[in-house]
């Protein structure tokens, strides 16, 4: 409470965090606006049916606004997956890793691909998207889309490209002239958005009698308990020793010092679950619109609550934790950046046997990230499917929402510090002049 008070006095930090709340309810009023030509009522009917699906995912990310198909249905999702996709392309194409090199000027240029390739993906799932719903249903066998046609088609891939669009403005915008995170804070406000409704189905339950009263304080406990835990792995490193050398460049000597490299346990952060959670939920939505026997025995043998689908979503999270974690860290780049610094780890010679045991300390680190991210991501299921728990407790879910909790805050201190650093400077002797 004394940082919040210590904030709310620090004019420039004030205004970013009035900014950046001002474009989340700019966001949240978006959300409610629905596009055109769509009978709202079948579709909530029908998500309501396909809650499990990949569409059930989506909207989760969403804050609901696929559900209502509004003009941000799309949500952010194709500004992650294109900038994944660019990511995971610097690797392959030397051009774009070189252009990476080359500090802000690559940055700016990879940033305008992203965006070049977000407008692509959003067009194309826009039409996707507008196609499908010309042949959906509700639950009654009324038509989701009133007038379907060409014209429809279109309207609809321009809106939700357009909103698409103006979601990436709104985050890049909180980036740069609020607290930052602009990207991570949309996904965080659609998430908790939804928390109050979901508290309201758990109060409904209770009073139906379908969720036992007593269970309720054991839910909260173990709530608190994972929220703890996930701090706790999502803010612990692994610390590699560094010693450096010393230099004599003219009268100074530099070096001399110790440092450390810190490696966290969860280096892929949420990519994992995200990925793991969107190849899970293809057969249930496959099975939501082929009506083929065996489609439909695959669909029910991958369901959640199965030991297939558990056992392949674990699966999936291990892998994506390894392939992720290779794709974005370089043991043999951070080796050769040390050698180049006169930087050494204490008993481990410069250059390969460095890389090798960065390699295998990331390979033991990303062992203990898979295991953990599995149990979060799988706690929620079991409860979901053993207890009738409503809501989606841990998961995916919640590591977004204590992730981004942890990068907000970290960036408010930072501001605080800077401060403090301020108001210390001017109670020394030197003042500098005027």
């Amino acid at each position: 409470m004394s940082g919040l008070s210590s904030a709310a006095n620090i004019p420039e930090l004030r205004k970013r965090i009035i900014f950046t709340l001002l474009m989340l309810m700019v966001y949240r009023m978006g959300v409610q606006i629905p596009t055109p030509g769509i009978n709202g009522e079948a579709l909530a009917a029908f998500f309501a049916k396909n809650a499990g699906t990949l569409f059930g995912m989506f909207n989760m990310f969403s804050g609901g606004a696929l559900e209502n198909f509004s003009i941000f249905a799309l949500g952010i999702m194709p500004y992650i997956s294109a900038s994944i996709i660019i990511q995971l392309l610097t690797v392959v194409i030397p051009q774009l890793e070189a252009l990476s090199k080359e500090g802000e000027s690559g940055r700016r240029k990879i940033t305008q691909y992203t965006r070049y390739g977000t407008v692509a993906l959003s067009l194309i799932q826009g039409m996707f998207i507008a196609t499908g719903l010309e042949g959906m249903a509700g639950p009654s066998g009324e038509a989701i889309v009133l007038v379907p046609g060409l014209q429809f088609k279109l309207m609809t891939v321009i809106t939700l490209t357009s909103g698409t669009a103006f979601i990436m403005w709104l985050g890049e915008q909180m980036t740069e002239r609020g607290i930052g995170n602009g990207i991570s804070l949309i996904i965080f406000a659609g998430i908790v958005a939804r928390m109050p409704a979901a508290i309201a189905n758990t109060a409904q339950l209770v009073k139906a009698g379908e969720l036992p009263i007593v269970f309720i304080p054991v839910l909260v406990a173990m709530m608190f308990g994972v929220v703890g835990f996930i701090i706790f792995v999502e803010t612990a490193q692994r610390r590699i020793p560094i010693q450096y050398a010393k230099r004599v460049v003219g009268r100074k000597v530099y070096g001399g010092q110790s440092s450390h490299l810190p490696l966290k346990i969860n280096i892929s952060g949420v990519i994992p679950p995200i990925f793991a959670s969107s190849i899970m939920m293809f057969p249930a939505t496959i099975g939501s619109f082929i009506q083929i026997d065996w489609v439909q025995r695959v669909s029910a043998a991958l369901s959640p609550g199965t030991i297939y689908y558990y056992t392949l979503f674990v699966g999936f999270i291990v892998f994506f934790c390894f392939f992720y974690t290779a794709v974005t860290f370089k043991p043999d780049d951070v080796a050769e950046n040390l050698k180049k610094n006169g930087g050494f780890v204490p008993g481990i010679r410069p250059g390969k046997k460095t890389s090798e045991f960065i390699d295998k300390v990331l390979t033991r680190l990303t062992v203990v990230g898979a295991i953990y991210l599995s149990v979060v991501c799988v706690m929620p299921t079991l409860l979901i499917n053993k207890f009738n728990v409503p809501f989606y407790f841990g998961g995916t879910a919640l590591l977004i929402v204590v992730g981004v909790s942890i990068d907000t805050i970290s960036q408010i201190e930072s501001h605080l510090v800077m401060r403090n650093y301020e108001g210390f400077l001017k109670a020394g002797r030197i003042k500098g002049r005027r």
